[in-house]
């Protein structure tokens, strides 16, 4: 039997667009012999859909006409319910319009890649293919993940970080602060991706134009020291927690001092049309020394492992290259285009990632079995059999 596969993409998040790429170049890889796919598409308003309209991208350019041809629809958060419903129940004959064996997400950036999605799941039961919540809470955050990081050994630039009501509030404190590292400085939203409220900065000037801007994206700011004769490198890492691999690795090209939105998503030009990653100039593989290209696919899946991921993730790095430092920029954990052009110059076929994502979807799902939740034991039986007193038992100290 085939395997109901909901390809879960879209989102209340800036990157929505990039997201719906992604899941369509996905469910185009995907081999329909084996998988029943099913497009699950969140729009901008958080409201749920699906339909086969939703596989082209060619029919995202009238958002209007596109919501209209297909059906509106939800999950319950009840677990070992797999079923997709249906918003407007029909008078005769059943409101699911499929059952889910597993899901493979296709989310970029917040509600999506955050822990807030994957959440979500975890309440219904359903095996799905990315990291869990906590996972994917510390690796979207880039100060928690850079914490994390720098305990466990593993070299991150420095950097300080501030929410957005100190630095409306005491902002010349933040900036005193901020400056105890020397300009050139880059501030970035803690929690966003594709280079989204990202500006370069090399004054006090510059520092807080672009603070301005980024607390309109996040409520946590992180600014760290620019890197002026940066090489940027990313490797993709596939599998979990405790046996991954890393892929070959890769040079972006730059437009300027940072990887910009239009690097990243419009590298042939505004002219044509976006395929996410895909469309980034990239040099692949990177050319780099046998021994740095070594430490960077080791140190991507230390990171991967630290942070406890599952499925596949994508690590940015930055070689300083006026000292040959190697630092872990970020990680990607559910990332554009799921990195398929890296794991294709590695040897896996777009369509055989798929297969492996899903297989590690339901690995997890049966490791989890094993593991105790709840006790049979109910507490409350015990109190009537014994006559004990428990209402006050915790917390009864003020």
């Amino acid at each position: 039997m085939k395997i109901n596969v909901g390809v879960i993409f879209g989102g209340r998040s800036v990157e929505n667009e990039i997201s719906v790429i992604t899941a369509a170049q996905t469910m185009a890889a995907m081999n329909e012999e084996r998988y029943n796919i099913i497009p699950i598409f969140i729009s901008k308003e958080g409201r749920w859909y699906t339909g086969d309209k939703l596989r082209s991208t060619d029919n995202y350019r009238d958002m209007a006409t596109l919501i209209k041809s297909v059906e509106e629809v939800y999950l319950r958060p009840i677990y070992g319910d797999n079923r997709l419903y249906k918003v407007r129940k029909p008078l005769f004959g059943s409101d699911v319009v499929a059952t889910l064996d597993v899901i493979l997400p296709a989310l970029h950036g917040t509600s999506g890649e955050d822990g807030s999605f994957q959440g979500l799941i975890e309440m219904t039961g359903i095996p799905y293919a990315c990291p869990n919540p906590l996972a994917s809470a510390n690796g979207m955050d880039k100060i928690t993940m850079k914490m994390i990081l720098k305990e466990s050994g593993i070299p991150v630039i420095d950097y300080r970080w501030f929410s957005d009501k100190e630095w409306l509030s005491q902002q010349s404190d933040v900036v005193a602060r901020v400056e105890q590292m020397s300009y050139p400085l880059i501030v970035k939203p803690a929690n966003l991706g594709s280079s989204v409220g990202i500006k370069a900065v090399h004054n006090r000037e510059e520092l807080i134009e672009a603070t301005d801007n980024a607390i309109k994206y996040s409520k946590r700011i992180i600014v760290e020291h620019l890197v002026e004769k940066l090489k940027e490198i990313n490797c993709s890492v596939l599998g979990d927690y405790y046996d991954c691999e890393a892929s070959v690795c890769e040079a972006p090209v730059r437009s300027g001092e940072i990887l910009s939105y239009e690097d990243k998503y419009l590298g042939g030009g505004k002219n044509k049309p976006s395929e996410g990653m895909h469309s980034t100039v990239r040099e692949i593989p990177a050319r780099l020394p046998e021994a740095t290209t070594d430490f960077i696919r080791k140190t991507a899946c230390d990171t991967f492992r630290v942070l406890a991921c599952d499925g596949v993730s994508r690590i940015d790095f930055m070689i300083d290259e006026a000292n040959g430092e190697i630092y872990v920029n970020e990680i990607n954990t559910i990332p554009g285009s799921l990195s398929f052009y890296l794991w294709e110059a590695t040897g896996v076929k777009f369509d055989e990632l798929v297969d492996r994502l899903i297989a590690i979807a339901f690995k997890r799902k049966r490791d989890s079995e094993f593991k105790t939740t709840s006790y049979s034991d109910n507490i409350f039986a015990y109190q009537a059999a014994h006559g004990a007193k428990l209402g006050g038992a915790k917390g009864a100290k003020r």
